[in-house]
């Protein structure tokens, strides 16, 4: 495949990121070398040699299914909340600060998120910072393990996304450890998602095209497929499922924190295989009071950066906002009342 020109693609690659474990500094910066390129060219590449178990990412997938299979009454017991942790019902969310499409459809799916856990006395809840409580989990009798099951996932994830971090890092000819202080408190949301399968309609997608806010997402997928990317031709290239990899993409902080030598590139779900598609995207992200300006070696000498600084908990609460239904609609509550 050839990525000799930027965002001409046809396919998406795959890495093996297997040199990242095992403290060989040569096979660390090889990986690196060859993440640059795919980072740069495409956003998008499959993630193999990861070293997560196959039945951890299954059993994840498993829980998931059991989830959206409860009653519609089960499920909003855990109806999404302030603090953006729980289920938001089929259609609760249309992506209208996409910046790849005029998006008037809302999405074709229902969701369940968890976030970093923040417990009920942490000081910051005390205190109402913005995406700052305890998770919510679904009945322990109804779903034994359920909660083991997600949380054992999610360490796994961040220590592989911490790994990415690194290779970022190395990537763009900066220390291992350059970006680490950023992540001290990272912002982390898995986000189940259950998509039935649609009519063909026009404007109506499982996800509507649109980019990632954040640094990286790491998507474990099922075997329906529905993922597609958008290359420089505005041909939508298929992203189809790989067996024990991880989809990985830039978001949009990370092109603005590389001055936009990283790419982040728009894609989207439309599911019309007959059959219902789960996926489990895993977002890795800075803590929300990092202050996100241009890496200096991303900044050619002499130029001006092309964004302002911006601090990550600012940029991501805008684009929650203006995108979930939920939270307009307690925005047009507060208005009013006021």
């Amino acid at each position: 495949m050839s990525t000799s020109e930027r965002g001409d693609f046809s396919e998406i690659p795959v890495l093996d990121v297997s040199g990242l474990y095992g403290g060989d500094e040569d096979a660390v910066r090889a990986v690196a070398s060859t993440l640059r390129g795919y980072l740069e060219n495409i956003g998008f590449l499959y993630i193999v040699g990861h070293q997560i178990a196959q039945e951890d990412i299954e059993a994840v997938r498993e829980a998931s299914r059991q989830f959206f299979a409860l009653p519609e009454e089960e499920k909003l017991k855990l109806r999404i909340d302030k603090n953006f942790r729980g289920y938001l019902p089929f259609a609760g969310s249309t992506i209208v600060t996409s910046s790849v499409a005029t998006v008037s459809k809302p999405n074709q799916s229902e969701s369940l998120f968890f976030m970093h856990e923040v417990d009920a006395d942490d000081p910051r809840v005390a205190a109402d910072k913005p995406l700052q409580g305890p998770n919510q989990w679904p009945d322990a009798v109804m779903l034994p393990e359920f909660r083991e099951t997600i949380e054992r996932y999610v360490d796994q994830m961040n220590t592989l996304a911490r790994k990415m971090v690194g290779a970022i890092s190395i990537s763009l000819g900066l220390s291992p450890d350059e970006l680490n202080s950023h992540f001290d408190d990272p912002t982390t949301f898995l986000r189940l998602l259950h998509y039935p399968t649609q009519p063909a309609e026009e404007g109506l997608f499982g996800s509507a095209p649109h980019t990632d806010y954040g640094f990286i997402t790491l998507l474990a997928q099922d075997d329906v497929g529905g993922l597609e990317v958008k290359n420089k031709g505005g041909d939508w290239v298929p992203a189809p499922p790989i067996p024990n990899s991880f989809v990985m993409n830039v978001g949009d902080i990370l092109a603005r924190w590389s001055n936009d030598v990283f790419v982040s590139t728009p894609h989207r779900v439309i599911n019309r295989s007959g059959r219902e598609r789960y996926s489990q995207p895993f977002f890795f992200d800075p803590s929300m009071e990092a202050q996100i300006e241009a890496l200096p070696a991303c900044v050619p000498e002499g130029a001006a950066p092309k964004y302002e600084p911006v601090l990550y908990g600012d940029y991501l609460m805008e684009r929650i906002d203006k995108n979930y239904h939920y939270r307009k609609k307690k925005a047009a509550e507060e208005a009013a009342a006021n």
